[in-house]
């Protein structure tokens, strides 16, 4: 059986406008974001840098980090890019 990777992400705009979201294939979103394609809150925002990320093999474990993380003030946020991320 095929195990299937999910991805909880984190972009960043060069103002640091910060974006949470979910996908099964982390190059091909990230490609949509950065040629704009996603409609809404990141094309508005230029939200388009991957800042973080993390994977996980089920869906679900996915979009309950996902609603962990948002729920999360934006300094915690901040912090754990830096933390995985410090360039």
């Amino acid at each position: 059986m095929l195990t299937r990777s999910y991805y909880v992400y984190i972009l960043s705009s060069r103002r640091k406008v910060l974006y949470i979201g979910v996908t099964n294939d982390l190059v091909k979103r990230i490609w949509q974001h950065k040629n704009h394609l996603v409609q809404g809150f990141t094309a508005r925002y230029n939200v388009d840098r991957l800042v973080f990320f993390e994977e996980t093999g089920s869906v679900e474990a996915a979009l309950q980090r996902e609603k962990q993380l948002k729920g999360w003030k934006r300094e915690r946020k901040i912090e754990l890019v830096e933390n995985g991320n410090p360039a």
